[in-house]
């Protein structure tokens, strides 16, 4: 039941992002934009009046006297956030903070759904502890129970303490008394406006598609307005190619104080889903390659491997944050090896959500990311001095 939920909200995903994007013709996908666009207008009142809410205190915000830091974007997906919150993390710990992540856990295993139904129905508070993906020393959850992105900053971030929990300000609570973390990152949380205290908002915006198609959700991929990026204290161009200055200038007439830093997503290695085994970048020159995602983006990341010297012999793409079965990797397994591929390359993002398959006719790699900062790496160490030394 389970699997075919998950399925049909996958295919419907499919669908809505193929209107927006027009991608769709006829009639009917013509209707269905005009219906988008109507409650896209309903949908930025409610942002608005929200954000409005907030700063006339009628909707209470907490602090917790610690620093917070809110990593996010103004649309929905495929800006590179996950790097981007490990490179803040690793560096802040290594200035001696000790830090804790705070995720949502987008798609995690939710609570039973029985308490939250008692809960709603007599608006008890959630004192469920949240969960603890990485306490620090050791990584607790799998990738289901604990979400793809939080599971996989655990991963790479082994001394930084990892809690998903939608309530952000009991998740901070805990990590501050359980923990005695002095600084918190909210991933994914420009929109998160519940925890502020001495807060810093670090936005990232996508060189390739910075305001999608400039509608607000659902008929773009807007989750706010533009004009919400003066909340903003450091401003990331992320997947830049040097060609910024328009970009730069649309920024500027809606923020023209915040530190601007433009970074790419640099391949690091790669790495056997299964085994661990390491290789180099020099690994897949000359190779023909299978490439097997579910992300936001995956263009961006087949044209990476292009760029490594991989010949892109053949791809499948899923929707964002598809959980893997056994039958889907054996079929790119065959499918790969009727165009001759030699390997099957993924994203760390994806590896996370892969079954244990009974049969390998070939490798499967994932390739490790890390965030390489083009221009602005003075703001960046600005940005990072300012948090320790406040």
């Amino acid at each position: 039941m389970r699997e075919t939920i998950r399925a049909w909200t996958e295919s419907t995903e499919t669908f809505v992002l193929e209107v927006i994007f027009e991608q769709r013709r006829g009639h009917a996908a013509a209707l269905a934009r005009g219906a988008l666009l109507g409650l896209s207008k309903i949908f930025q009142v409610i942002v608005k009046a929200r954000r409005f809410l907030y700063n006339v205190r009628i909707f209470r915000d907490s602090t917790l006297g610690v620093q917070v830091i809110a990593i996010g974007n103004i649309t929905v997906g495929g800006t590179g956030k996950t790097p981007v919150v490990e490179k803040f993390a690793r560096q802040l710990q290594d200035e001696g903070r000790t830090v804790a992540i705070l995720s949502r856990g987008y798609r995690s295993k939710p609570p039973p759904l029985g308490r939250r139904l008692l809960n709603k129905l007599f608006l008890r508070e959630d004192v469920t502890p949240p969960r603890v993906v990485s306490d620090g020393k050791s990584l607790l959850l799998d990738s289901e129970t604990a979400g793809d992105e939080p599971y996989m900053l655990a991963s790479n971030l082994k001394d930084v303490i990892v809690l998903v929990d939608k309530d952000r300000v009991k998740s901070g609570r805990y990590a501050i008394e359980k923990f005695g973390c002095d600084t918190l990152l909210l991933d994914d949380g420009f929109q998160y406006w519940k925890l502020r205290g001495r807060r810093r908002d670090i936005v990232l915006i996508d060189c390739q598609q910075p305001f999608g198609n400039k509608h607000l959700l659902p008929r773009g991929t807007l989750r706010e307005p533009a004009s919400h990026l003066a909340r903003a204290s450091t401003i990331f161009i992320t997947k830049s190619d040097g060609n910024t200055a328009e970009l730069r200038a649309q920024i500027a007439r809606h923020n023209s104080t915040a530190g601007i830093i433009e970074c790419i997503h640099a391949p690091l290695y790669f790495e056997d889903v299964f085994s661990g085994e390491r290789a180099g970048l020099d690994f897949l020159k000359g190779k023909k390659v299978a490439a097997l995602s579910g992300i936001a983006q995956p263009e961006s990341f087949e044209e990476s491997l292009r760029k490594i010297g991989g010949e892109l012999v053949y791809s499948k793409r899923f929707a964002d944050h598809h959980r893997f079965t056994q039958q889907e990797i054996l079929n790119a397994i065959n499918r790969g090896k009727k165009r001759q591929a030699q390997v099957i390359i993924t994203t760390q993002k994806d590896a996370v959500r892969f079954p244990k398959i009974d049969r390998r006719d070939l490798p499967i790699y994932f390739m490790r990311v890390e965030i390489k900062i083009l221009k602005g790496a003075r703001d960046f160490q600005d940005c990072v001095r300012q948090i320790c030394f406040r």
